[in-house]
């Protein structure tokens, strides 16, 4: 049963009013052989380049990599934890794998509002993700947030 009487204003992030073009938020995960594995577990992504040092020594990149997408989650968790935060609705994203992830490196997700979309409360992002001085993901996202 809800509770129809429960204030949930506390547990959102920003509200659409609140935003402006140029805000940003980041957060950064040093890519674990933890990670990797239990990201291949979860997705059911088992390619041998992120699962075997011996087939992976044999590709472009020479060694393993972490998936894609596991770096890319952190773009969600920005999204959800920090900016808009807590109650935005992710719409959709496009994303370009500019460079490999391999368990050790640090990688830093950062979210920018570019434009703003009163009439439907949506907000577009840039979306980029580096490691030291690399990008290694970039692309952009519509978010749609709460209103006051």
């Amino acid at each position: 049963m809800i509770d129809s009487t429960r204030d949930f204003s506390e547990l959102y992030g920003y509200r659409f009013e609140d935003l402006a073009v140029g805000m940003s938020a980041a957060m950064s995960r040093t890519v674990t052989e933890a990670d990797i594995l239990l990201f291949a577990g979860v997705s059911g992504d088992t390619n041998p380049v992120h699962l075997d040092a011996e087939f992976a020594a044999s590709t472009m990149f020479g060694g393993r990599i972490a998936h894609g997408m596991l770096s890319a989650g952190l773009i969600s968790a920005v999204f959800g934890t920090r900016l808009p935060g807590p109650g935005c609705i992710y719409l959709s994203q496009n994303l370009k794998f500019r460079a490999p992830v391999k368990a050790g490196d640090t990688v830093v997700a950062r979210v920018t509002v570019k434009e703003l979309n009163a009439a439907k409360r949506r907000a577009t992002f840039s979306t980029v993700c580096t490691c030291s001085d690399t990008t290694v993901i970039d692309g952009e996202a519509e978010i749609m947030i709460p209103a006051r």
